[in-house]
């Protein structure tokens, strides 16, 4: 079997026409929705970045039993299975977070990878005394602190001084490398490529050819990086920030092209699968909220979108599917397409059967390490916190047996509290470390979390979530379906008295 997985980050679904966006033409998306099985119920499990890949690599929920962090020595990772049943597997990423202390095993699971420099804050170009004058008159004041040359906007600010043409971008390295792997393996069988962007993932920086087609009445300094926080800008900067962002999908929609072109060229539609979705989606002033992790998850940032096309299931292509599915099923159905056996701890289900027909799977459950606990059926979203909910006493440890957060490793302060915990369901039998939670500074994923009432929603009827219901029956349906899902993932027993009193 040949799979191209196509992954892009913070890619929010309301943007694409199929979708029912009606921002703009996003007409490279439309062609593949016509050229593949369409999910529109399609959610996240634990976030954000890398632990949403960590559930894509291991088909299991990760968020109730500790942060952001590597993948573990008893995940079951489906490129490492690929890679041990003779199937090739191969990532190309500029999603530099793979390269830092929380992210560092999940490359090495592929046969190979291609890393593309530049995103972001990657730390990259060095420039020892750079033009910090030249800075301040070309980014908003808001995303850049040139006191601090650890800070990400600063780092963003010494790689954009490389990255000059269109041909510089990091997405367009990606993508271009990602034709190479076709050009010469396209004849070969039994590949799994993985092409991953870090783009539309903020800064919201593409070539300006697609930025020119979205005029505003902003005309200060580059402003490309909303803040994770309130929506404080004023109303010309919010249209600025967000054309910027529609560019980044404009651009992320010509590169898809690309890879569709070839597909055509080639007549890979014969004998080649693609795959394409997004680890989370993004806030655009939604709720009067910017980004992601500070907020309740909100359908913008949780349902994302999901297009499958396999070779072997043509006469369903253009069609779409409403059943409830999550990244976690990804793992699963790469290995059901190479007839290969699914790990017993694999939670998330195979979505090869829905390419033929339309089914219900099962509520989705997902969040932070750390934050609230939400669940989906399709009709209604439950968001769940504790009453008198304290981000400082809640889940107040972590069970890992990689002490990494996302730049460095666990404090000493947190490892000298190492207990040694008995084997999770999913843990292979191997005994984890069980670390207390010591509140810093940097804490991903739930620094400074505000609103966090629980609230259920009718997303058939409120599909923006404006209006939370106050049907008790329901809220109590709701929260226990909650309860038995987390169950099912074998909890932390702290994790139920904290959320649930039980």
């Amino acid at each position: 079997m040949k799979i191209l997985f196509l992954l892009f980050d913070s890619l929010n679904l309301r943007m694409l026409n199929s979708y029912g966006g009606k921002y703009f033409e996003t007409k490279n998306f439309n062609r593949l929705a016509k050229k593949s099985i369409q999910f529109n119920n399609h959610y996240v499990g634990s976030m954000p970045c890398m632990p949403a890949r960590r559930d894509m690599h291991s088909g299991r929920l990760n968020f109730l039993h500790r942060s952001w962090g590597p993948l573990e020595p008893f995940d079951n990772s489906f490129p490492e299975i690929l890679r041990n049943n003779r199937i090739y597997s191969h990532l190309v990423t500029d999603h530099y977070h793979y390269f830092e202390d929380g992210g560092a095993t999940y490359h090495n699971r592929f046969n190979s990878w291609d890393f593309i420099r530049g995103q972001e804050s990657d730390p990259w170009k060095a420039m020892v005394q750079p033009p910090l004058e030249k800075f301040k008159e070309k980014f908003h004041k808001s995303q850049l602190n040139t006191n601090n040359r650890e800070s990400g906007h600063y780092r963003y600010a010494v790689n954009s001084e490389f990255i000059k043409e269109e041909k510089d971008f990091p997405s367009v390295k990606c993508f271009n490398s990602a034709l190479d792997f076709l050009k010469i393996n396209k004849d070969a069988d039994d590949w799994f490529l993985q092409l991953e962007t870090f783009d539309p993932h903020e800064p919201f920086f593409a070539p300006q050819r697609f930025r020119e087609k979205f005029k505003t009445n902003y005309r200060g300094p580059r402003l490309d990086w909303p803040q994770y926080d309130k929506v404080k800008e004023t109303d010309d900067e919010v249209a600025e920030l967000k054309a910027n962002y529609f560019a980044l999908i404009g651009l992320c929609d010509y590169l898809l092209g690309k890879i569709l072109d070839y597909f055509d060229e080639q007549n890979l539609w014969d004998n080649t699968a693609l795959i394409l979705t997004t680890d989370h989606g993004f806030m655009l002033g939604e709720h009067d909220w910017w980004a992601k992790n500070r907020m309740p998850m909100y359908n913008e940032i949780a349902h994302i979108p999901l297009f499958i096309y396999h070779p072997e299931y043509k006469q369903y292509v253009g069609e779409s599917r409403s059943a409830v599915t999550q990244n976690i099923d990804l793992m699963p159905t790469f290995l059901d397409m190479n007839n290969l056996n699914i790990p017993k701890e694999v939670k998330g289900k195979s979505l090869l059967d829905l390419l033929k027909k339309d089914s219900d799977i099962y509520t989705a459950l997902y969040g932070y390490w750390g934050g609230g606990i939400n669940i989906t059926d399709g009709s209604y979203t439950y968001f769940h916190y504790p009453e008198n909910f304290d981000q400082t006493s809640q889940d107040k440890f972590q069970y890992t047996l990689m002490p990494t957060h996302m730049r460095q490793f666990f404090s000493n302060e947190e490892l000298r509290t190492i207990k040694i915990q008995k084997p999770f369901a999913f843990t292979k039998d191997i005994p984890v470390m069980k670390i207390n939670r010591i509140q810093r500074k940097t804490d991903e994923g739930f620094k400074s979390l505000e609103d966090t009432k629980s609230a259920l929603y009718n997303i058939i009827e409120d599909p923006g979530q404006l209006n939370p219901l106050h049907d008790q029956h329901l809220i109590i349906k709701y929260k226990e379906k909650m309860i038995n899902l987390i169950k099912e993932n074998d909890p932390p027993k702290e994790l139920l008295a904290n959320y649930f009193n039980i």
